[in-house]
Formats: C-alpha cells, sequence, structure tokens
C-alpha cells in the first residue's frame, strides 16, 4: 500500500495564490494523459443518525451538510451527489439529492445509490465523504485528487495519523466490483480492505477526520 504526504503532490508549474506548493486539479488531470472525464462527490447522509439522536445531515442546522458539499465542491469534485433517506432536505447549491429507497438497510444503500448516480454521469471517478466528518476541508478533498488523478484505475484514500477515514476516491473501473461487495452496514472498505493497489495520503495536517456518532 503506497503512501503519499502533501509534499509528494503534482505540480501544474503555476503557484498558488497562498505561495503554497503549485498543484494540479482533477479537471485539469482529466484532460491529459492521466485521466478521462469527472470526478463526482458523492457526500453520504442517507441514515438515521441512531446513536447521534437525529439524522446526521440534519445536524447543526445543516451546517455538516453544507460543510460536507463545499468540501466536495471546493476541492475540486465536477458534481456533488448528496444521498438522502431518513430525513429529505434541500440540499445546498450546487449538490443535486438522490433519494435511497433502502435507506435503513445501512451504509451499503446509500452507497449504492450514489455509485449508481455517478455511473449514470459517465464519471471517471468518486469521491465518497461522509456527513458526519464536518471538519473536513477542501484541501483535504484536494489532496486525495491530485493523488488519483482522476484515473479511471485508481484507488485513493485519505488517513489522519496513520488511521483511513474520508474521502475515498473510488476509479470508475472499480465501481462495478464496488457494488458487488457492499452490504448491510459496510460500505466500500469492503472493496477496497481486499486491494493491494490503495493508494493512502495522509492529512493529518490538515484535520482530525474524526466522525461524530454523538452529540
Amino acid at each position: 500500500m503506497a503512501v503519499l504526504t502533501g509534499d509528494e503532490r503534482p505540480a501544474d508549474g503555476r503557484p498558488a495564490p497562498d505561495g503554497s506548493q503549485p498543484r494540479t486539479s482533477p479537471s485539469e488531470a482529466a484532460a491529459g494523459p492521466l485521466g478521462a472525464g469527472k470526478v463526482v462527490g458523492v457526500v453520504l447522509a442517507a441514515g438515521a443518525g441512531t446513536r447521534y439522536g437525529m439524522p446526521k445531515v440534519l445536524a447543526e442546522q445543516g451546517d455538516w451538510l453544507r460543510a460536507a458539499v463545499v468540501a466536495l465542491a471546493d476541492g475540486g469534485c465536477d458534481e456533488v451527489v448528496v444521498t438522502l433517506g431518513a430525513a429529505l432536505v434541500d440540499v445546498p447549491v450546487p449538490a443535486r439529492a438522490v433519494v435511497v429507497p433502502r435507506w435503513a438497510d445501512g451504509l451499503s444503500e446509500s452507497v449504492r445509490s450514489g455509485l449508481i448516480e455517478a455511473i449514470r454521469a459517465d464519471c471517471a471517478g468518486v469521491a465518497l465523504l461522509v456527513v458526519d466528518v464536518p471538519d473536513t476541508s477542501a484541501a483535504v478533498v484536494r489532496r486525495v485528487l491530485d493523488a488519483a488523478g482522476a484515473r479511471r484505475e485508481a484507488l485513493v484514500r485519505a488517513v489522519f495519523g496513520g488511521r483511513p477515514g474520508h474521502p475515498v476516491y473510488l476509479g470508475a473501473d472499480h465501481l462495478a466490483g464496488v457494488l458487488t461487495t457492499i452490504t448491510g452496514d459496510r460500505g466500500a472498505g469492503a472493496y477496497t480492505d481486499q486491494r493491494p493497489d490503495v493508494v493512502t495520503v495522509e492529512c493529518g495536517d490538515l484535520t482530525s477526520g474524526r466522525d461524530r456518532d454523538f452529540i
């Protein structure tokens, strides 16, 4: 399993406005030899949040949902989808909602609905982000997408102090395999945990990456 840090992100030759190391956006990478097509960001937000006490899509008056959409959109996703189930809400622009009919069957159904929507969009890859990691920033998403390069064969996961977290990038070549392995409350990890080619990207210097299960 390869591991990347923020200092190993590919450069496009132009300095960033804040003076940081230049980087290639997923859209730019898609136009080059490493990638082809768009990246769809999926916010997994269909659950009932039983341990939290309410659907997490409603947490903090919707602030968690807004933060997730902003992180994916500003982090480089070309489209953003939000899966809904236990609670139906208006999703922030530029995201669109996808209702999960069998959301009560577990996380796998939220992942399934999100991936099917991304496949319909003819994407090069998908960035999965759970709604209950409110400190996820656009910088975290960008670092993962830079490592993925919009490649159809890539598998990339953010880690925080070595601990697996989100977002997770799934190249389009893997989506059918993921759909055949997910079940119950097990999401894409049922597929990626069996793969030796997953690239992990350390993001602990950017955020904690910890999910929020309790109020």
